[in-house]
């Protein structure tokens, strides 16, 4: 018993897989947080030019 928790403490096969997804989730936070950053700001600027060419 205790060596398959030892053999199990040091398998590392699915680190790599854990290390992936948490970059893939960090990513995905930054992209979604400048895509709303910058269509909220697009927004404003297309308000303001459609109140302008009225």
């Amino acid at each position: 018993m205790v060596n398959t928790l030892k053999s199990l403490w040091k398998d590392e096969r699915g680190q790599d897989i854990a290390e992936y997804a948490v970059m893939l989730a960090v990513i995905l936070v930054i992209v979604v947080g400048t895509i709303r950053l910058i269509g909220s700001n697009a927004n404003t600027v297309f308000s303001q030019v459609g109140s302008s060419i009225q």
